[in-house]
């Protein structure tokens, strides 16, 4: 498999997003702030000019102030969660920038075509006829073929050739696995793609590796080298 142009990248919108919670989160302390320095305003001044024969209930006014400073609190936890997630998601795509340019193996639905290549790999109990297809974008078959695995780990590499021979261009493309019953039957395989890893990005929060064509969550990476 060989490997391209690898990079790291941040969004703009992942900034964007860090920029608006901070702004949201410091024009809320602003509100609070005035609101605050209002009710203590209006609070002097009734003290000031209260009935002394019917003076106010300060219960009242204790339960007020109380509750500013839980609000104030839970604004102040609510940005320091926000920022050790915006620095916990660029800790992530710093550490994964050694995985670029290795072969890693990936759950999911697509394979990736890269260099006229794609790989993938399944298991089965004990040796049985499955049939593998390959979609296009649109959900045509353009690829399909039938092979009898052995028990245990199987490959199964497409060269990226479609339909009247014609090689398909790199880039994602769905595939299916089953296994083939002595009835005709079918039952889909689980498998994992195989590919090499060209980029890392963080997209509105969610890191998410590239193997050419293909874009999966990082979560969904099985291993990398080997």
């Amino acid at each position: 498999m060989g490997t391209t142009i690898s990079s790291v990248t941040n969004s703009p919108a992942t900034a964007a997003t860090g920029s608006v919670l901070t702004n949201t989160g410091t024009s809320a302390l602003a509100s609070l702030g005035s609101n605050f320095n209002d009710f203590l305003t209006l609070l002097m001044t009734q003290l000031k000019n209260q009935d002394p024969t019917t003076p106010m209930d300060s219960n009242q006014f204790t339960s007020e102030l109380v509750q500013f400073t839980q609000v104030e609190q839970q604004i102040n936890t609510n940005q320091n969660l926000t920022q050790m997630i915006q620095l916990t998601q660029a800790s992530q795509v710093e550490q994964s920038a050694s995985m670029l340019g290795k072969p890693v193996t990936v759950n999911s639905g697509k394979l990736s075509l890269q260099n006229g290549k794609a790989e993938i790999a399944f298991n089965t109990t004990s040796p049985e006829a499955v049939g593998i297809t390959v979609y296009s974008a649109s959900g045509a078959a353009i690829a399909s073929t039938t092979m009898t695995t052995q028990a245990g780990s199987n490959t199964w590499t497409w060269n990226g050739s479609g339909p009247n021979g014609i090689t398909e261009p790199d880039g994602a493309y769905s595939v299916s696995v089953n296994a083939i019953g002595a009835s005709g039957t079918s039952s889909a395989v689980p498998f994992t793609v195989m590919g090499t890893a060209t980029a890392v990005q963080n997209n509105s929060g969610t890191v998410t590796l590239q193997m050419g064509g293909l874009s999966v969550p990082f979560s969904s990476v099985v291993s990398v080298g080997g």
